[in-house]
């Protein structure tokens, strides 16, 4: 995660949801227990009813773990 500058569309059944917040992830934008030994953790969230999110792919977004449009800032001109 947080090296695009686009949103990971996803339809999501309903359940916990733990989305990256390292970067290292090799499963993106879902945890794959990268971070351990560091001080970072998931962004867990619960999903209630199954539905189509935007995941934030850029990390700026003001409502992780949901694309708030944060990466269109970060384009060049």
């Amino acid at each position: 995660m947080y090296k695009r500058n686009k949103p990971y569309i996803l339809h999501e059944e309903p359940g916990t949801k733990r989305y990256c917040a390292c970067g290292k992830t090799k499963t993106a934008p879902y945890c794959d227990e990268s971070h351990r030994c560091t001080d970072i953790y998931p962004i867990e969230t619960y999903i209630e009813i199954p539905k189509t999110v935007a995941i934030c792919g850029c990390g700026k977004s003001k409502n992780l773990p949901y694309c708030d449009g944060s990466h269109e800032c970060s384009k060049p001109i």
